[in-house]
């Protein structure tokens, strides 16, 4: 357990607070790309706590900017994109991608006032159908060659939800794998050839046990964890018997992501990014190895959960998660319906806004979490005392950082690290946007 004071140290993320300080030091998502679509591609965005506009200008380049006016802060949310840039309706003030002030049209003829107009701007880009701003001082780190940005756009999809939590215990249930044989239970296996955009629905590599029945009958798993130059992997191993081994590899991205099997063929690279001290929302990239990505289909069994225009849980704690007793009863261990992202939010919400982490008790097999947590205290407070801080690569660095690999199978019981490495390479031999990397 924490005290109150460690609490706030690694969850508190406000400007000026300790691990706020870290997180802006990284690239953070703060947008769908899809929501910049039609025809005022504009929208409000709330990271850390602070306030931002986003916006394609006419020319298809993106810009965010402090969401106050620099005149006399009218919100820059309601503007008019025209004449190259953000134009606010208050006074007409025009600022362009780079928070250059253009205009100043009330003023007098001839005025120089918006030569001595700066608002703040910053770098934005867009990867793989996520916008990803940067905040923090300095350059930004350059962006890693994993798998999730360089797969070509039919091969990825992505996705976002919000949760009334704080981000860290959001975070932390994605390096917790023994939840999955409890929270994520099925009391029956669906059949897998039917379980294409499902999570845990699918069949293991190399067998034709569902993954569901992997964790239900195998709950206490012997869970491994190793620093990677990333962040961290987590490898979990359930004996099925004397000689086959389930292996389920999944890394941790520092500071805040993890990527996970989505099935044989897919993987989940996920972010969980803080709204502000009580919200966060997850952006999911889903990267296929083999096919392009059927996007609609992917889309709708997305939207028949999330509500838009704020990506809001249909189920939800004002209606206790759809919670049904007979289902709980019969059907699933939760009760709370098939969408194990229902399952997890509730687990993350429950634990109240900011986790009370005096009260916890960590047992084995949150060596993963427990492993996380240090490295979050010594990242934080190495940007504290202005030290290097981990995963800040430059280019030549970015380009070298692969993968990472994340597998789900079924292994002879003496030769899981081989065949995770055997698995991972096979899979990427048979991608044509995978294989491609490989040979070059």
């Amino acid at each position: 357990m924490l005290s109150a004071e460690q609490n706030d140290f690694i969850t508190r993320v406000g400007p000026g607070a300790p691990a706020g300080t870290l997180l802006r030091k990284y690239w953070q998502p703060v947008a769908l790309a899809e929501e910049l679509q039609g025809p005022r591609p504009l929208r409000p965005v709330k990271l850390m706590g602070q306030n931002f506009v986003l916006f394609r200008d006419e020319n298809g380049k993106l810009g965010m900017l402090d969401r106050d006016c620099p005149h006399r802060g009218a919100d820059l949310a309601f503007g008019r994109l025209e004449d190259g840039g953000l134009r606010c309706p208050f006074h007409g003030w025009l600022f362009d991608a780079q928070g250059n002030c253009l205009e100043t049209p009330a003023e007098p003829a001839g005025s120089k006032l918006c030569t001595r107009i700066k608002q703040a701007a910053y770098p934005v880009v867009e990867k793989s159908g996520i916008i990803f701003a940067y905040i923090g001082e300095g350059e930004p780190p350059a962006f890693p060659d994993f798998d999730c940005f360089v797969a070509p756009d039919s091969h990825t999809f992505a996705f976002k939800g919000l949760w009334e939590c704080n981000w860290l215990q959001a975070l932390e249930v994605g390096m917790d794998p023994a939840h999955a044989s409890f929270l994520h239970r099925f009391f029956e296996d669906e059949d897998t050839s039917e379980s294409y955009g499902k999570q845990f629905r699918g069949a293991s590599a190399d067998s034709e046990l569902a993954i569901t029945q992997v964790l239900r009958e195998y709950d206490r798993p012997e869970i491994r964890v190793n620093p990677a130059p990333y962040g961290m992997q987590l490898t979990t191993l359930r004996t099925l018997s004397d000689t086959q081994t389930h292996v389920r590899v999944t890394n941790v991205i520092f500071p805040q992501a993890f990527v996970i099997p989505m099935s044989t063929e897919m993987t989940i690279s996920q972010w969980h990014v803080p709204v502000d001290d009580t919200h966060c929302y997850w952006y999911a990239i889903f990267t296929s190895f083999a096919g392009p990505v059927d996007k609609q289909q992917m889309r709708e069994q997305r939207l028949a959960t999330i509500e838009l225009p704020d990506y809001i849980s249909r189920k939800n704690k004002r209606n206790n998660y759809g919670y049904n007793v007979e289902e709980q009863l019969t059907q699933t261990y939760t009760g709370m319906g098939m969408d194990i992202n229902v399952h997890d939010q509730w687990a993350c919400e429950s634990l109240g806004p900011i986790q009370n982490r005096t009260r916890e008790h960590l047992g084995t097999t949150d060596k993963g979490i427990i492993a996380y947590r240090r490295m979050l205290v010594g990242a934080i407070e190495a940007a504290l005392s202005g030290e290097a801080v981990p995963m800040q690569p430059n280019s030549a660095e970015a380009a070298a950082l692969y993968g990472p690999p994340s597998i789900d199978g079924v292994a002879e019981a003496d030769r899981t690290d081989a065949y995770c490495e055997e698995a991972d390479l096979l899979r990427r031999r048979g991608s044509d946007w995978a294989s491609a990397r490989l040979q070059a």
